[in-house]
């Protein structure tokens, strides 16, 4: 028989069982007494529903919210040469909308690193959840000469999401440890490129089905609503460290100290310019891929350009296909690759990253070689290149949690996020956009040198793609000491229960 913290028992258990509590703790198991009362209905509820706040069912909710996160990012996307058409704006003006979307997403990122160190973390993830939702369901029913207060709203959806992506992987990194924490990091950063890959079809979707871009924008709210629900009935908010040590923290750095420890951490430091040199890459291939290929289609002769009020979603909904697939395949791959290689060296993360990476630079330089003769041959291209690209995700966080102690991962990884946007998809978008811009003004404008200059412009991906094999090259270097000093550190943070002396009179 068990009991709940209120003292009722609890029907279906053995007295060697244990309950968890509201508090998310675990309680002993008692055995029965006859001072227990049987417990009422709505107690009863109340205890089997927490018996579904497992860490499993924790990592699925918040692997849900990552893909609700990243699929209402990429859903303008998914819309963008209809909202070009709609608001008159260049390709500089529409790359705005990922700017400033990610220019509010970095800045918040600290913040709520700040916050998710010390405070609850899940309420401040379903706040966040239901805050973007709200503005990105407002920002639908904004008029054609306001662009304006639409790209605002991007900024505010921006700051919603930025709560999300700086603490929920530190609750994960919370609840498991060694190689389970790398398969449950695994599938939730498989979030990021399915998320990306369902925005472009939803927002495509939603478009032809109701014959108004508007309405790409009025879905994923509701969902986002659900996750926000869930998170705060069923994630637990478990210990900071609990999964990587017994005893427990005995002092808490202060937020100075955590920064001069972060900078130091040179593993930590690569580790995030490289993820920049990611963002970058994603950050401008998700806003400008679908409509480089329209436009290179356009040039073969295999489609006309959009004149109407609703444009083809056809290439669209193709990139989010390939972007869905690329990306689970990408996450196994790179998880599966990663425990092989540990077998054979202790530096495996960094190096399975790095060579990704290079491979990856490779087959995205050819995509511009084979678009204005082949889209197929595009297509294919862009399916090679993202799934070595999407290999490193999941991975560039197990080497956060490898190399900085739990009580500091939150702020780690807001700031590797701010990092990551600020020198990567943070500019990216409104740059090619820009670049693509001058060209054209700087010769005759045509379908043909539409194309090409904005081809031009994506050329300079590869290049920063291969400055970041470089970066994660440099983590190899540096992982096992940075490893070993975060284990020191740890040890140095805590207290096993042995060591707590009694005395007596």
């Amino acid at each position: 028989m068990c009991v709940e913290s209120d003292g009722c028992e609890i029907e279906g258990c053995s007295s060697s069982d244990e309950v968890r509590t509201l508090s998310g703790s675990m309680s002993p198991g008692l055995k029965s007494s006859p001072d227990l009362h049987p417990c009422k209905p709505g107690q009863k509820f109340r205890a089997a529903l927490l018996r579904c706040r497992s860490p499993a069912a924790a990592a699925g909710i918040l692997s849900f919210g990552n893909v609700l996160n990243y699929m209402d990012r990429y859903t303008v996307a998914g819309v963008v040469q209809d909202i070009q058409r709609h608001y008159g704006q260049s390709d500089s003006g529409i790359g705005l909308l990922q700017t400033v979307f990610i220019c509010s997403f970095m800045v918040a990122a600290p913040i709520f690193g700040y916050l998710g160190d010390r405070f609850n973390r899940k309420v401040i993830l379903s706040c966040g959840i239901f805050f973007w939702s709200i503005v990105t369901l407002s920002s639908s029913f904004i008029g054609k000469e306001y662009y304006w207060l639409f790209v605002l709203s991007r900024g505010l959806v921006g700051i919603g999401e930025s709560s999300y992506s700086s603490i929920s992987p530190t609750i994960i990194g919370d609840l498991f440890t060694n190689n389970s924490r790398t398969m449950m990091l695994s599938v939730f950063y498989l979030a990021i490129p399915l998320g990306s890959g369902l925005g472009y079809i939803l927002g495509s979707s939603a478009k032809v089905a109701a014959g108004d871009w508007h309405w790409a924008l009025r879905v994923s709210p509701v969902l986002g609503i659900t996750a926000g629900t869930l998170i705060l009935v069923f994630v637990p908010e478990p210990k900071r460290g609990s999964a990587d040590q017994m005893g427990r923290v005995k002092t808490r750095t202060s937020w100075c100290c955590d920064m001069k420890a972060l900078a130091k951490n040179r593993s930590y430091v690569f580790s995030s310019l490289a993820s920049a040199a990611v963002s970058f890459a994603t950050g401008a291939f998700g806003m400008w891929i679908p409509l480089y290929l329209v436009r290179a289609q356009v040039v073969q002769k295999t489609a006309e350009a959009c004149t109407k009020e609703v444009c083809s979603s056809t290439d669209s909904l193709i990139f989010g296909a390939i972007t869905c697939v690329t990306g689970l395949l990408g996450v196994v791959i790179g998880a599966a690759t990663t425990r092989f290689c540990r077998q054979k060296t202790e530096r495996a993360d960094p190096l399975v990253c790095a060579v990704s990476m290079l491979g990856s630079a490779i087959f995205i330089c050819l995509i511009f070689v084979v678009a204005k003769k082949s889209i197929v041959g595009a297509y294919v291209c862009i399916f090679i290149g993202e799934t070595l690209l999407f290999l490193n995700w999941a991975i560039t966080a197990d080497i956060l949690m490898f190399v900085v102690i739990p009580t500091r991962r939150a702020t780690a990884v807001a700031f590797q996020s701010f990092t990551s946007h600020l020198l990567g998809d943070a500019g990216s978008p409104y740059l090619i956009g820009l670049i693509s811009d001058a060209l054209q003004q700087s010769y005759a404008t045509s379908a043909l040198w539409r194309f090409l200059s904005l081809g031009y412009a994506l050329m300079l991906c590869p290049f920063i793609i291969v400055l970041g094999g470089m970066f994660f090259l440099a983590t190899a270097l540096f992982f096992l000491d940075d490893r070993e000093k975060a284990e020191k550190q740890l040890s140095q943070l805590t207290r096993p229960p042995s060591s707590v002396k009694v005395t007596t009179k």
